[in-house]
């Protein structure tokens, strides 16, 4: 089959074409004939090798996150899927390569496509829907009436959180570039701010949530909006020792993750909030309550372009630059 690797990591990573056997399928995997897939900024940190000290992949490694595609094979003990059911994925963090014909996914992982989208608007979904949905469902219990801020409200994980957060109730703001604000507010957002113009810390405050997916410094800016008790959720970091436990990291994970943290742990405690980093795990239960708001109009996909196969380097690149609105999607068909 074809799929494209990385040979090592980069901070500006090389992609190439290989030419790699088709998967095995062992007891309790399904092997998916993958039509399209997601692009993410996790694709391109992971080979930057920025992941390297909490995912140890082997090298060669083909990347990708998402999937959309149609069943192939399934192993022994799998009675959920069968051939030609067409189905969507993230799979597991260890388990990754979208970016080929062929993958083997843990029929815990897979979930039956939505009947109402396309292969290409079905891959764009699954690691962002389940980022939003493990973080505003999972982790922070949004409830009707409470306020979130959701940064990047135009990003892949931003579309979709904007519109899982007003389906739960919250009165919902966001950053965004001036041009995406009406689109924003026609998914969901009740205030958007031009983070060219205003500073979101001065505009917000007595907020229950934040999801942050800058980084460091936007975290500890996010802190100071929200009320006592509230929580900042990051998905850009710090990572935290819980994550560190969560993961089963090793003794110098663990300490990486405590001393990387503690300034912006520090600062939550004095603040009286809480902060914690999410790393989304994947989960076809999940997916499978995503697909109902899919199904039932609550969510629709937000995506920017399709490339076909053959351009995915560039596809990788023109995610990098950042700017785009949703998803990128490679289409293999």
């Amino acid at each position: 089959m074809k799929a494209y690797v990385i040979d090592r990591y980069a901070s500006q990573p090389a992609v190439r074409l290989a030419e790699l056997p088709e998967p095995d399928v062992a007891a309790g995997e399904v092997l998916v004939r993958i039509h399209a897939a997601g692009v993410n900024q996790l694709d391109h940190k992971i080979a930057q090798g920025e992941f390297k000290l909490i995912l140890p992949y082997r090298l060669p490694l083909v990347l990708g996150n998402d999937l959309a595609g149609v069943v192939v094979r399934v192993g022994a003990g799998v009675h959920a899927f069968q051939p030609g059911d067409e189905v969507y994925a993230r799979p597991r963090k260890d388990r990754i390569g979208t970016f080929a014909e062929f993958l083997t996914v843990h029929q815990d992982d897979l979930a039956i496509k939505p009947a109402n989208l396309s292969m290409e608007e079905a891959a764009s979904l699954p690691l962002v829907a389940l980022t939003a949905w493990q973080a505003l469902v999972e982790r922070a219990n949004l409830r009707h009436g409470q306020k979130v801020l959701i940064q990047a409200g135009s990003g892949g994980v931003g579309t979709i959180a904007i519109q899982l957060a007003q389906h739960l109730g919250a009165t919902v703001a966001t950053t965004a570039g001036a041009r995406n604000a009406d689109f924003l507010k026609e998914l969901g957002a009740d205030v958007v701010i031009d983070y060219r113009t205003q500073d979101f810390s001065t505009v917000l405050k007595d907020y229950d949530v934040v999801l942050d997916s800058q980084g460091p410094r936007s975290v500890a800016k996010s802190m100071t909006i929200l009320k006592p008790g509230g929580t900042v959720i990051g998905i850009a970091g710090p990572p935290d020792p819980d994550f560190a436990r969560e993961i089963g990291g090793n003794p110098v994970l663990k300490i990486a993750t405590r001393l990387l943290s503690l300034k912006t742990r520090r600062q939550a405690a004095r603040l009286g909030v809480s902060y914690s980093f999410l790393f989304m795990q994947a989960s076809g239960e999940q997916l499978g309550e995503i697909t109902k708001l899919v199904e039932s109009g609550t969510i629709r996909p937000v995506v920017d372009r399709v490339f076909p196969f053959a351009d995915t380097p560039q596809a990788l690149d023109h995610m990098a630059k950042g700017s785009t609105r949703g998803k990128i999607v490679i289409s293999m068909i």
